[in-house]
Parts: C-alpha cells; structure tokens; sequence
C-alpha cells in the first residue's frame, strides 16, 4: 500500500482518530501528539512491510499508543515520590549537586536497599508490582493471592521503613 493511498485515509479519518484519543487521554493537546505520532509510526510501518487492512492498522496503532501514554502516567503517577515527604525528596542529589550531595545520597540509596533487602519475599514482590511496574493494589492482590488490605498494609510498613531510613540518614548527618 503507498504512502499517498495512507495519507488519504490519514485525512479522511483525522476527525475521527483525533477525536477516539480525545476521550481515551482526556487531552486535547496530547490527543494531538498522539494523532502525529500516530503517523509516525504508521508510515514506518509501511516503509517496512504491506499492510491489508490499513483503516483498522491506523486506528489500532492510535489507540495503542493512547493505552501505553495513559499506563506510563499511571506509573508516573504512582512513583515512590508520591509516599515520601518533599524535605526527603529534596534530599537526594540532582546531577547539579555538589560532590558531598551526591556521596550523602549514595549512601542514603545503599542504606534503602540494605533496608529492602531484608524485606519479606512477598514484601519485596509487593515493592516491585507497586512501584517498579505500577500495578494497582487490588492488581497485585489478586497476582500473590492476597488481600487487597494486606498489600495496602504491607506498603505503608515498606513505605515507612523507608521514610524511617532516610530520616536516621538525614537526622543524624551520618549514614
């Protein structure tokens, strides 16, 4: 199938792919993004190999790429930032920090995975659906066979142990 055939159909289905993004992403600015990046890919897709059915091909690629901007913002959304007080996060050194900065936030990581380490093979699982993968609670609960409760409650004891560390870290200004 040639480029121009992808165009016309491009056009011709613009409104209606803009319009698909719109109500998947909430956005129209990113909706539009998407519908660009959308062309991006399918015109990739045609410079390597034919394509049968290319309406459906378009509207599979732009909702695919709707689902993984929407699961990297739920993953974005569910960082370990959101459980740690902003005075910890400010703590660890950006790539402007002085070299102490960056020795002091060092030692704070390797206290964390020392602390992490000695987690639970389930509590660690539990870290690692949650805040590595973005799973949601009730995701991971179902994924280890337990409740939804004992997932909340085991991540607020991680989630502490955490906070706990980088605050004997902080507090006493010596690991």
């Amino acid at each position: 199938m040639s480029q121009s055939r992808f165009n016309h159909v491009f056009i011709t289905q613009r409104v209606s792919l803009l319009r698909t993004l719109e109500r998947m992403v909430n956005n129209h600015s990113t909706a539009e993004d998407l519908l660009q990046e959308t062309y991006l890919r399918v015109t990739r897709a045609l410079s390597e190999r034919a394509i049968d059915h290319l309406e459906p091909f378009v509207f599979q690629t732009a909702r695919n790429l709707a689902l993984d901007h929407l699961r990297a913002r739920r993953i974005q959304s569910r960082t370990v930032l959101d459980d740690v007080p902003l005075d910890v996060v400010q703590a660890v050194a950006s790539p402007l920090s002085s070299a102490e900065d960056a020795a002091h936030a060092e030692q704070l990581l390797e206290r964390l995975n020392l602390s992490l380490n000695q987690l639970s093979a389930r509590q660690q699982q539990i870290f690692i659906l949650s805040r590595l993968h973005g799973h949601s609670y009730l995701e991971i609960a179902q994924k280890l066979g337990v409740s939804l409760s004992t997932v909340q409650k085991e991540l607020k004891l991680i989630m502490a142990i955490c906070i706990g560390v980088a605050q004997r870290h902080d507090g006493s200004g010596k690991p």
